[in-house]
């Protein structure tokens, strides 16, 4: 199979107009469409993420105690988080028939239209969800459903997001499940960092041909590791979600100014080039860690420094 790019980021929500206001507001994403499909149990926004060359951002409700969301929620006790990542591939049927080969199982979509399924092995349980569609799709619902989205109200200071960078994901053998992805849909890994670099992480950045965003596999070292602890909670879940910044200062204004705490904050200067990162908890983005880097010239950001587990 192959992913030629990645669509969108999906978190699912119960306060669907709340999370894309604390979108628009805080992170500076415009809605672009939005969807109500009883059939499946769902509502949505899709929103326009700055910067990134098409990849975009999907809040998604449920509508009625049988929405497959609904169920997804009380799974996760009420809290919102991740969903999936949408994909465009060539040709769904020949995905579902090479996943099938592999024993990775596979759910369609209400229409047909999309193929739901975890691309992590197997063997090592459920781990990221991708939700695949074919070329020229517009996100999760149907295109009958879809209409453009009223315009925001605005105002106030964002975060400054001129590009969606990565997303991350813990495994414990970041080679394994590299070469696992590259097998499987075609990533390529670009950087690693060396194993003796961290006492507590090792991590691996791999490239996804056709798409702007990176995936970044993050495994535990040594005794104790938070990686360990996100495992063991998660699985091989998706760990944190990445945003390049224009302007730190703005960005920490904003914060403030939207009452959004960061921690974990690092700096550092790559040949002479200066670099800072911080992250938000998940309690104030609609349940996904994420992770702020501005770098002073492209290419210098230590994208793995220190990763900080959230408090709870």
């Amino acid at each position: 199979m192959l992913i030629y790019r990645i669509d969108h980021v999906a978190q699912v929500t119960p306060d669907l107009d709340g999370q894309v206001a604390l979108l628009e507001g805080l992170f500076g994403f415009r809605p672009v469409r939005s969807w109500d499909s009883p059939d499946e149990g769902t509502r949505g926004v899709r929103l326009e993420v700055p910067g990134s060359w098409g990849q975009a951002w999907e809040v998604l409700a449920p509508t009625g105690e049988g929405s497959p969301l609904q169920a997804w929620l009380d799974d996760h006790g009420g809290r919102a988080g991740l969903h999936h990542v949408g994909a465009e591939v060539p040709d769904l049927d020949a995905v579902r028939a090479d996943l099938e080969t592999r024993g990775v199982k596979t759910t369609a979509g209400a229409r047909g239209t999309w193929l739901e399924a975890s691309l992590s092995p197997p063997e090592h349980g459920p781990g990221v969800l991708f939700r695949m569609r074919g070329p020229g799709a517009l996100g999760m619902c149907g295109d009958e459903d879809a209409v453009p989205a009223p315009p925001g109200a605005g105002g106030g200071s964002s975060l400054g997001i001129v590009g969606l960078d990565h997303v991350c994901q813990a495994f414990p053998d970041r080679d394994e499940l590299a070469r696992w992805y590259a097998d499987l849909a075609g990533f390529v890994p670009v950087w690693r960092t060396p194993l003796e670099e961290h006492p507590d992480m090792a991590d691996l950045v791999m490239n996804i041909p056709g798409s702007a965003i990176c995936w970044e596999i993050i495994m535990p070292r040594g005794e104790d590791s938070f990686i360990e602890r996100f495992w063991e909670r998660n699985g091989a879940a998706a760990h944190h979600v990445t945003f390049e910044v224009a302007d730190w200062d703005r960005a920490l204004a904003a914060c403030g100014e939207h009452d959004t705490p960061t921690f974990g904050e690092n700096e550092g200067s790559t040949d002479g080039a200066a670099w800072r990162d911080a992250f938000i908890h998940p309690k104030h983005t609609g349940g996904v860690l994420v992770q702020l880097f501005w770098e002073e010239r492209p290419g210098v950001w230590v994208r793995s420094d220190k990763i900080p587990a959230p408090q709870a």
